[in-house]
């Protein structure tokens, strides 16, 4: 689509064609510079493809029911204090167990796991109905997960669609014989001995 600009010069409009756009005034000082605008979010969603993460199900309790999904949005953030963030759409009913319960288990998966992995990314409805599992704290922990942490919930940070969560860690434990879930580039992979 072609589009034209136009000033007021005088009585009549003057039109400035979009190859030959009027000079910018100079920005005044301490004024911030124009930005580009953003890419759009499939654009960001492939650029991701190209990022290794491990895979997790983050785990709480509603309504004295377990519940949980699959995330690869999960990092550390401090060692003084110990803190982990996870990302969840507000929409998430394992954020609202989070919100609710003031606490959340991450579960690091197997690269055996991935049935697991799928399942508490699409399942609807109770996506722990045969799934082994224990409490600890009445929070569900996996069994045969890689490593798990039982965090207290500490931040609630919105941003856009999602709200970051910030935990403290008071329990973390995981194996020495481990061979990870991977994904990336849409799919999941294996580690290989560099």
């Amino acid at each position: 689509m072609t589009t034209t600009a136009s000033r007021r010069a005088g009585a009549g409009a003057v039109r400035v064609p979009p190859e030959d756009p009027a000079p910018a005034a100079p920005p005044s000082p301490g004024a911030e510079p124009a930005r580009p605008a953003p890419v759009s979010g499939p654009e960001l969603r492939e650029f991701m493809r190209s990022w290794a993460t491990g895979v997790a199900v983050v785990t709480s309790r509603l309504a004295g029911r377990p519940v949980g999904c699959t995330v690869n949005a999960f990092t550390s953030v401090s060692l003084r204090p110990p803190l982990l963030l996870v990302s969840l759409a507000r929409t998430s009913r394992t954020l609202a167990a989070i919100t609710a319960e003031g606490g959340f288990a991450v579960n690091l998966l197997d690269r055996r796991q991935r049935d697991l992995a799928d399942r508490f990314a699409t399942a609807t409805g109770d996506r722990f109905a045969g799934v082994a599992h224990r409490t600890v704290d009445g929070l569900p922990l996996l069994d045969g997960a890689m490593a798990v942490a039982v965090c207290t919930v500490t931040q609630l940070i919105g941003v856009a669609d999602h709200m970051l969560v910030l935990g403290s860690p008071y329990r973390c434990q995981g194996g020495d014989d481990v061979d990870p879930a991977v994904f990336f580039g849409g799919h999941y992979r294996t580690v290989s001995p560099a």
